[in-house]
């Protein structure tokens, strides 16, 4: 019973401590909050303010603080979204009583936010205030932001986007299995060409460095590779280490690089398909059509790319299509009033349009379509261009060698009708080729000293087994000047009007440059003159007599072809033809006539070539090109022709840049 009776008592004593345990006030004044004191939550006044006479606050106490971040965080842009800090602390006090109060004036104005359509609406419970949270922004779609018709993805094979205005140009790839992995590329933006303020491409913002792997490879491909020969002739390097930079706010531009880059891959490697380089070409020849049916288009941006998209259709070696950029190229280069007074990228696109015309125009032996004289090309000798820019030299060589092959070319196919004019004919032809000798003599007695060559050793000095004279040459662009003035001498010495390629005179002069340029060519190793050693090295060896020499000549192509990709197979048909090898009983007989001639140094020529075997007569030859027109393929390429290029698309520009585009330019 104690024992119970206890137990009873500490379980009574528990409660009675429990009930006298003082209750936490919930809804007590904020006076005694402020004086701690329990409040007997007494309305309209608590006994505590009566007995002290005290004002009896009533409310939600609540702490606003005032923040004035003067370094806010700072998060890295992306190229998808943007994030900005809003703050909303002033509006949510403002929903207490004195809350606003407790904030500084501010000492400008807020900015307000612009509701937008899409903007969610969210609805609150009438009787809880939640926390405002900062949502991410929602992105559109590219299916949203496009026409649906507009969006095409990268399959297997190349598609062409779908447009029934627009001429085809169709391709055929050796395969259709892709070697890469298909991607999304959205087409260009749909263009209004009313509105006086479009541009040709969006906002020229940096895109920042490129981020595809695939993108990387083609542009360093072009770059050490493509770009290399195209700024043989540019002391700027324009293709190679500027115009890169453009294209990254440039779409065009960038995939014209991305196409030629590309391809040269396909060439070199088999493992690379020429599909892709067909998918960047296409994409840039379809927003370059676009653009030139804009007016107010940039035209120094379309002319560059359109000198692109003419390597690639060199590089790819596909005949003529419906709509191509070789005449193109050379039309907006006019539009552009670019010439040899030029400089920047103008300098540079009208330098290799030129260069790449009169290579082509001497392989199938056509006239320059752009009259050399029209160039504006300075041919003072007596004016000193300053040390170090031996382009300007190059630029004088290439007008009097483009001035040959004019020549060249019109020699004529048939006598005239009577023999008075005849020799009238010959007269002047005469006179001409002794000014055109004349020309191209005084350009190398007056050519500074780092255009000529800085070693010359003959086969017997070298190691080398070859059998022409290692010519050493320091800078490219002497590289490239040596050869054309190599090439310039052997076309004189098969042209002149009384002397035939037979007399000792024209026979030693043939031999000494083509033996010259063919080892200028055996032993460089600069990738970048390929396009002007293949032209040269073929002009030089239509005049080789040796067997040896010819067989080393034909390795030295398919050593070229091989670093960097140009094909070359074509060209052993040809010399094989000219050489006689496909007539074994003229082989034999020139084989005998080889074995009896004596080795003399190439110097000795001049002096007992009587001891030199004849060359043997020239085997008689399919059909060739038609000669003694001018190019055809450029003769119309000018905006002002009626059968100009980009018919169906071009629109006059409303106005042409008065001065360079960009600071480089």
């Amino acid at each position: 019973m104690a024992a119970n009776e206890a137990a009873g008592g500490t379980a009574a004593g528990e409660i009675v401590s429990t009930a006298a345990r003082p209750k936490r006030v919930r809804t007590g004044c904020l006076t005694c909050r402020e004086r701690h004191l329990k409040c007997d939550e007494g309305l309209p006044e608590c006994q505590n303010c009566r007995k002290s006479s005290r004002a009896c606050k009533r409310g939600v106490r609540l702490n606003f603080i005032d923040t004035q971040v003067k370094n806010p965080p700072i998060t890295p842009p992306t190229q998808e979204w943007d994030v900005a800090f809003q703050d909303e602390s002033r509006e949510i006090a403002s929903e207490y009583k004195g809350g606003l109060g407790r904030y500084a004036a501010l000492s400008q104005e807020v900015e307000e936010v612009p509701e937008t359509k899409d903007e969610a609406i969210f609805q609150f419970s009438s009787g809880v205030m939640n926390t405002p949270t900062l949502a991410p922004q929602q992105l559109p779609s590219l299916q949203q932001s496009l026409p649906a018709e507009n969006i095409e993805s990268y399959p297997a094979a190349p598609q062409r986007r779908p447009d029934n205005s627009r001429e085809q140009h169709v391709h055929s790839a050796d395969s259709t299995d892709s070697t890469f992995t298909s991607q999304t590329l959205p087409p260009p933006p749909m263009t209004n060409y009313n509105d006086t303020k479009q541009t040709l491409t969006p906002p020229s913002e940096d895109r920042g460095p490129l981020d595809s792997p695939e993108e990387l490879l083609f542009m360093q491909v072009f770059v050490e590779e493509v770009g290399l020969w195209m700024d043989s002739l540019d002391p700027y390097k324009h293709f190679s280490r500027l115009l890169p930079f453009d294209s990254l706010h440039e779409p065009m531009l960038l995939n014209a690089f991305l196409a030629c880059g590309a391809r040269h891959l396909s060439l070199v490697n088999p493992a690379y398909h020429e599909d892709k380089a067909l998918h960047y070409y296409d994409d840039a020849t379809t927003r370059l059509l676009e653009a030139l049916q804009n007016p107010n288009r940039d035209t120094v941006i379309c002319a560059t790319t359109a000198v692109i998209l003419n390597v690639y259709e060199i590089m790819s070696e596909r005949p003529l299509q419906r709509m191509n950029h070789i005449a193109g190229a050379r039309a907006l280069i006019k539009e552009c009033r670019w010439t040899a007074k030029s400089s920047g990228v103008g300098a540079a696109c009208f330098w290799i349009n030129v260069g790449m015309e009169l290579l082509s125009c001497i392989r199938f032996n056509w006239q320059v379509a752009w009259d050399p004289d029209l160039w504006g090309v300075d041919m003072d000798f007596s004016r000193e261009i300053d040390y170090g820019r031996e382009e300007g030299w190059t630029y004088r060589l290439m007008y009097i060698v483009a001035k040959i092959a004019n020549f060249r070319s019109s020699v004529p196919r048939q006598a005239e009708s009577t023999q008075h004019a005849e020799q009238v004919r010959l007269q002047t032809r005469f006179n001409e080729w002794n000014r055109l000798k004349e020309w191209i003599d005084s350009w190398n007695n007056a050519s500074p000293r780092t255009l000529r060559p800085m070693g010359y050793l003959y086969p017997h000095q070298t190691s080398s087994k070859s059998a022409f004279p290692e010519v050493w040459l320091i800078k490219r662009t002497s590289i490239v000047a040596r050869m054309f003035y190599h090439t310039g001498m052997c076309l004189l010495a098969q042209t002149h009007p009384v002397l035939s390629t037979r007399t000792p005179e024209m026979h030693d002069l043939q031999q000494s440059h083509a033996h010259d340029l063919c080892g200028i060519v055996a032993h460089n190793k600069d990738r970048g003159v390929a396009s002007v050693a293949i032209r040269s090295l073929a002009i030089a060896a239509e005049c080789l007599v040796l067997r040896r020499e010819q067989e080393e000549v034909l390795d030295i192509f398919d050593r070229i072809q091989k670093e960097t990709g140009w094909r070359t197979g074509f060209l052993h048909k040809e010399l094989k033809e000219k050489w006689g090898w496909n007539n074994e009983e003229q082989y034999q007989q020139q084989q005998h006539q080889n074995m009896s001639a004596p080795m003399l140094p190439l110097q000795t020529f001049q002096y007992q070539s009587s001891n030199l075997p004849q060359p043997p007569p020239p085997p008689s030859l399919k059909p060739g090109p038609r000669q003694g027109i001018i190019n055809p393929i450029l003769r119309s390429a000018d905006f002002s022709a009626p059968t100009h290029p980009y018919q169906s698309h071009y629109v006059a520009p409303l106005h042409l840049p008065p001065q360079p585009h960009y600071s480089h330019y």
